[in-house]
């Protein structure tokens, strides 16, 4: 990309993980890459420039420079036990955060800007069983449909000013920098491993560095709009999960159960998130002619471990 052609993204929620390694790879393919932040630091690596959502304020510059948006901004769902206080955070920081982005949009006028992408999740579907989910598939019940539903229908009113928007359910990010994977590698340091309830739940995973290019190829392929699975496209059960772990670790561990009831015991309504079975499809993104890298769990694990990302 050259230099006085370079567009600018800026990114809601782009200190994260996701929004971390996104940011880098953004820069490396020449886009230049701002955030939003509740505090201002301009001479950041990725300039951060302020706003607040108690107060419905976005700085401006923010905005007058932006060619493509990223939502990635809410609470954090596996942070804290849901009590009510905390699901309605859970819920406010979304959709309240897409709100004010939209009517930013709309100040500047939509024509400014090129793109829109915004976070979802497959908690839309809920605990499933054994159905393959497609984007097609209803929401499921329970809080995380809940959430997913009102997240998409506030990023869908972004799409209606006429701005190509894409939405992308994501799935169980895998890094050895955050999120669900150094959980599950606890144990592990005790010749342990551990699944959940049944372990047959299906679990939908992806590498962090295919959801970050999914992310990118939002940006760049002007046919993508709508919404797309963030998925790898070979689900595993979780006790198969934590197999293949125990496989890439090549090392000895004794793989053991965490009843249902003692998940629920610890961790009230958010036990949802370990027990739900997921099997989500990615083929509506490998049609569009998307390549996962990794699309299989054991050379994907293997690789995280290998370069730590």
């Amino acid at each position: 990309m050259n230099e006085e052609k370079q567009q600018t993204v800026l990114i809601a929620g782009g200190t994260g993980l996701l929004g971390r390694h996104l940011s880098e790879m953004l820069k490396d393919e020449g886009f230049r890459v701002i955030h939003l932040s509740r505090h201002q630091n301009l001479q950041a690596r990725f300039p951060a420039y302020r706003w607040d959502l108690d107060a419905g304020h976005i700085d401006e510059e923010a905005l007058e420079q932006a060619d493509h948006i990223i939502n990635l901004a809410g609470a954090g769902v596996a942070d804290k036990r849901w009590t009510p206080a905390r699901k309605r955070l859970i819920i406010d920081s979304r959709i309240e955060s897409t709100r004010l982005l939209k009517r930013y949009i709309e100040k500047h006028g939509p024509g400014k800007f090129k793109s829109f992408t915004a976070a979802s999740a497959i908690g839309f579907y809920g605990n499933r069983g054994e159905e393959l989910l497609t984007e097609e598939s209803a929401p499921g019940m329970g809080f995380l449909p809940e959430v997913c539903t009102a997240w998409e229908s506030a990023s869908g009113e972004i799409e209606k000013l006429g701005l190509r928007t894409s939405i992308v359910r994501i799935g169980i990010v895998l890094s050895m920098k955050g999120g669900a994977l150094p959980q599950m590698l606890m144990p592990f340091r005790f010749l342990v491993g551990t699944w959940f309830g049944s372990g047959r739940q299906w679990y939908s995973w992806i590498h962090i560095d295919d959801i970050s290019r999914i992310f990118c190829e939002a940006i760049k392929n002007e046919k993508l709009s709508g919404i797309y699975n963030g998925v790898a496209p070979h689900p595993v059960r979780n006790r198969d999960f934590v197999a293949t772990i125990r496989r890439a670790l090549e090392r000895p561990a004794l793989l053991l159960p965490v009843p249902a009831w003692l998940l629920r015991l610890a961790l009230g309504e958010m036990a949802d998130a370990v027990l739900d079975s997921t099997r989500v499809s990615a083929e509506k993104l490998t049609k569009s002619g998307f390549e996962f890298e990794h699309p299989l769990l054991l050379p994907a694990l293997q690789d995280l471990w290998t370069r730590r990302v």
